[in-house]
This record gives C-alpha cells, sequence and structure tokens, in this order.
C-alpha cells in the first residue's frame, strides 16, 4: 500500500508534533502510512535524552523538549521536514533499517546534484565528505509506528546552530544543499527526493 504524501507548506511546531502523536495513537492496521513535508518557524528542539547544557544560547528562539530520540537541533525556514508516519511492522520494517533507508534517499537525492555525500553509523545524518552536517534524523516508534524525522538543510539561515552543539556534538560544522550548488528552493528537492525515499523505504516491493 502506497504511503501517502503530503505538502503541508510552512507550519507551526507544536501543532504538527501534536497531529503526528494523534495520527499514530489514532491509527490502526488498515490505516494508510503517510509522509509530510514541511517547513518550521524557527524553532529548537531537545530529544528525550537531550542534554539542555548543549543549548547554549537560544536567545529569541524557543526550544521545545519533545518525545523523539537525540539531542538538541534547530529547525527553521529553508529547512526541508519529513515526517514518515509509518507501520514498521507492516512494512517489515526496523527502525535501524529505517534510519539507513532515510540517509540514502538524502545521498541519493544530494547525487542528483552532484554533492557526494555519506552515512555515519555511530551519528545518524548525511554528512559531507569533510565532515558537514547536511541532514539530521530524529525518531519516535509507537505501538510499531514512527513519527518524527528528517531534517534536510536547503537554503536556510545556518546562524541559530551555532546556538548549540547540533545533535549534542560541539564544534559540529553544518551545511546546505544551496552551499554546495544544489538547488536554493526547498520544494523542488523534496520533488527530487520523494521517489528515492519510496523506493529505499521498500514500498516499490510492496
Amino acid at each position: 500500500m502506497s504511503p501517502l504524501l503530503k505538502d503541508l507548506g510552512r507550519v507551526e511546531y507544536l501543532p504538527t508534533w501534536h497531529a503526528m502523536q494523534h495520527f499514530t495513537e489514532e491509527r490502526d492496521a488498515d490505516t494508510p502510512d503517510e509522509i509530510w513535508f514541511l517547513e518550521h518557524p524557527p524553532v529548537f528542539t531537545l530529544g528525550l535524552a537531550g542534554k539542555t547544557e548543549h543549548v547554549l544560547a537560544p536567545g529569541n528562539i524557543p526550544v521545545i523538549h519533545i518525545d523523539r530520540g537525540g539531542q538538541v537541533t534547530y529547525h527553521g525556514p529553508g529547512q526541508l521536514l519529513v515526517y514518515p508516519l509509518i507501520d514498521l511492522k507492516r512494512l517489515r520494517l526496523g527502525v535501524r533499517a529505517m534510519v539507513e533507508a532515510i540517509e540514502n534517499s538524502v545521498i541519493a537525492t544530494l547525487k542528483e546534484f552532484d554533492i557526494a555525500a555519506l552515512s555515519k553509523r555511530e551519528a545518524p545524518g548525511v554528512y559531507t565528505q569533510d565532515g558537514r552536517k547536511l541532514a539530521s534524523l530524529g525518531l519516535r516508534v509507537r505501538r510499531g509506528c514512527s513519527y518524527h524525522g528528517l531534517a534536510f538543510n536547503v537554503a536556510m539561515d545556518l546562524e541559530p546552530f551555532s546556538r548549540i552543539n547540533p545533535c549534542g556534538y560541539a564544534g559540529l560544522q553544518m551545511t546546505q544543499v544551496s552551499e554546495l550548488g544544489g538547488p536554493n528552493e526547498v520544494n523542488a528537492v523534496a520533488q527530487r527526493l520523494k521517489p528515492h525515499l519510496l523506493e529505499y523505504l521498500g514500498y516499490n516491493k510492496t
């Protein structure tokens, strides 16, 4: 069963998070999966095990404690958020395999823009070959179903990342598609990502 792909535009973080929780709580074995593509206004999010010392100087940007894994990250306009609301059991997909599928779909998308990228098993996400980070992952699995997901830097103000230790790593350098010669439109990147995401998550086999 193919997922429903939803382009939500720029939406506030809190109601979107609550909508993901509600969808996951209310779904049953016959509910089609959904994958949401969107942007958020500026916000820092801190995962379940997140340490507040990694939030250095948030200034006027709100910090929201949420229920995904991982440490602190930043979301803002010009960053593509992808939230896969997936029944992992039905897709026969483990959490580690899902993370790798998302990473590989980002790497394949970047390859279309002649940007070489890689993943690191010990530090989820997608990186340039010189170690700068392009995309971050943070998931929650409840009742065998996933929410939260991918933050993919396209054409954004990267300054707020200097106000935190991104993903808990002091001094981690962030970069984005537009700085590396790719498009500067979030929707353009989303449209290229979609077929890779469906392929690597295994929907083309079901």
